[in-house]
């Protein structure tokens, strides 16, 4: 969680209308997650509940930018404190779902690039506010962002931009737990993230533009991987009290997903979209990373946001566990050994996953509202 969203200033008190309108942002991400879950399923192989093939075509542009980058402009929308930085969650969300729709797909990509764009303009709001390196960090992100739906719709392959896309959602966590870790850090781990930060997007465009150094990509991630299990605060609060528990426990297992992509990028061949090293490193950081991160923030995020009161329950621990089960089965019994069921189950697990997750914040909703526990 943001610094921005943790310590609001008293003047951005909501009143009782805006949270409702805040939260109506969050519907078009929630309906992209699904989309982009059937796209998944329909990739995988097996039955799926939506008709044809334009959400296994869009897949990745529906959970990245038009679900995960949605959230994340969308949060930092409510943080800059200015109407016109809806902008950017309002764009992602609508360009990823006219993805879905036929004949405007052009026009969908356009939106996408359009709300990457303001997602840059945000944060230029955010720097000039308080030059925080954590809000360079994040900003670095989204300029990836951006110049992965520039690629999109200029026509280059999704496989060819998994690196921006990738190094979008690793700088935008990396930036956020800087700005809770720094406290407990000393000032040079800042200037070594801002480096890191540097490599992973000058690395994406070397892996765009020279495949065959896509390992200097997996080099520069894994060195945001040890900073973070170096640095996160999570290490310590895995000793807290829940809901503080819980969330540094999902946010270790992402550090530890990112690991296994970065070393799948280090050393193996992923620039064949149907290879299995391809699929493990872009499952490995797109759900073993960011999902765990979406999970692990959900409890603080939400009730930030959207007013929402989210009640933490240790039924949240089911979602989370599934969707580790599920990796494990799908990149080491199917990328790694082969077993072509063992990957559609871990596949289809993970969907069960972040569908039950989903169900499971929604009945959290209906509870009191929690006692505070912590961030994590």
């Amino acid at each position: 969680m943001t610094a921005e969203i943790a310590n609001p200033a008293p003047r951005a008190r909501p009143s009782r209308r805006v949270p409702a309108r805040r939260a109506l942002f969050a519907l078009p991400a929630a309906a992209a997650l699904l989309a982009g879950l059937d796209g998944a399923l329909s990739l995988l192989g097996v039955w799926s509940p939506g008709p044809g093939t334009r959400a296994a075509e869009s897949h990745g542009m529906l959970m990245t930018l038009g679900f995960v980058g949605a959230l994340i402009a969308l949060e930092r929308a409510v943080a800059l404190r200015r109407r016109t930085g809806y902008l950017a969650p309002a764009g992602l969300a609508a360009g990823a779902l006219l993805l879905l729709a036929p004949h405007v797909r052009i026009a969908g990509t356009v939106l996408l690039v359009a709300g990457s764009a303001a997602l840059v303009v945000v944060y230029v709001g955010l720097w000039r506010r308080r030059y925080d390196q954590a809000v360079l960090v994040q900003a670095l992100g989204a300029v990836l962002a951006a110049g992965a739906a520039i690629g999109a719709l200029g026509g280059v392959p999704v496989q060819s931009l998994v690196p921006w896309f990738a190094g979008f959602l690793v700088l935008t966590v990396a930036g956020e737990r800087l700005e809770l870790a720094r406290l407990r850090m000393p000032a040079a781990a800042e200037r070594v993230l801002v480096s890191l930060a540097a490599s992973v997007a000058c690395s994406a465009l070397v892996a765009l533009l020279w495949p065959a150094f896509t390992f200097c990509f997996g080099i520069a991630v894994g060195g945001v991987a040890v900073w973070l299990v170096r640095y996160d605060v999570a290490r310590h609060t895995v000793r807290a009290a829940e809901p503080a528990r819980f969330m540094a426990r999902a946010m270790l297992a992402g550090q530890a997903w990112l690991g296994v992509a970065a070393a799948v990028w280090a050393v193996a061949d992923t620039t064949d979209g149907s290879s299995p090293a391809y699929d493990a490193s872009a499952h490995a950081v797109f759900l073993g990373f960011t999902m765990s991160m979406v999970m692990a923030h959900a409890p603080v995020i939400l009730p930030a946001v959207a007013a929402l009161p989210l009640a933490f329950h240790r039924g949240m621990y089911l979602p989370l566990l599934l969707l580790h089960v599920g990796l494990v089965v799908r990149l080491w019994l199917g990328d790694a050994l082969g077993i072509r069921a063992a990957w559609q189950a871990g596949g289809v697990l993970t969907v069960l996953a972040l569908l039950g997750f989903l169900l499971t914040v929604g009945w959290s909703l209906t509870r009191r509202p929690p006692v505070p526990g912590g961030v994590a």
